[in-house]
């Protein structure tokens, strides 16, 4: 057809092959709508508001499925806005808690069962045992402003550093399977309450992970520095 409708000189009759230079031109150009969304969802995302812009200290009870409720202290550093409305934040939290009698009672049953006792009145009491934990997160955070007051929702990533310790195990290879390095998925809801640089939070915190998984309600103080968070904000356009 296209042979056919192109004479000797290289000229188009205009009517077979015109019609397919703007169609070819279009789907070069335009590409599909889909990769044109996905391309205008990442050009909201800028590394240029990225720096420090407030520091945060808080303080809450902590419990979970393994250790006794007691309290956590943290540190959080807004590092800025990635995207309108969602901000990057890096924390820094510890703890110090005792075994619950169930965790306990667990782990002396796995040590009865590789203790080799063929009178089997042996007795395993290892006493009170304490997991510290101090994790380093990153977190992203959804986040609304008001007025005076801003609400938030966040997802993130830590990574824990655990050590036991008891007057039983401690310098035994009980102690050095309790301590470990393990990662964890975390995930936040709170607000800030003040209008210029000193506020006050309030954040409740889950956290799933190896060995022990946590929730958290703390209470804090936020100082912000003056300039950086509306500079965060005007990301969006």
């Amino acid at each position: 057809m296209l042979s056919a409708s192109t004479n000797a000189g290289g000229r188009s009759d205009g009517w077979t092959v015109g019609p397919w230079i703007p169609l070819a031109l279009l789907l070069l150009s335009g590409g599909p709508p889909d990769r044109l969304s996905a391309q205008g969802f990442l050009s909201q995302f800028s590394y240029d508001n990225l720096k420090p812009s407030a520091l945060q200290v808080d303080l809450g009870p902590v419990g979970g499925n393994n250790i006794r409720g007691t309290l956590t202290g943290g540190l959080r550093l807004d590092y800025g806005f990635i995207a309108p409305h969602l901000r990057v934040l890096l924390g820094l939290s510890y703890y110090k808690a005792d075994f619950s009698s169930a965790a306990r009672a667990r782990f002396e049953q796995r040590l009865r069962s590789v203790v080799i006792d063929p009178s089997a009145d042996d007795m395993i009491r290892l006493g009170r045992i304490t997991w510290s934990d101090v994790t380093g997160d990153l977190d992203l955070q959804y986040v609304l402003q008001g007025r005076a007051v801003t609400t938030y929702l966040g997802i993130g990533l830590g990574a824990h550093v655990r050590h036991g310790s008891g007057p039983a195990i401690n310098g035994t290879f009980v102690q050095d399977a309790l301590n470990s390095v393990t990662a964890g998925l975390n995930g936040t809801i709170g607000t800030e309450v003040g209008a210029k640089r000193w506020r006050f939070t309030l954040e409740a915190r889950g956290v799933l992970s190896s060995g022990v998984s946590t929730a958290s309600l703390r209470s804090g103080v936020m100082y912000r520095w003056a300039g950086t968070r509306d500079k965060g904000r005007g990301t969006g356009k």
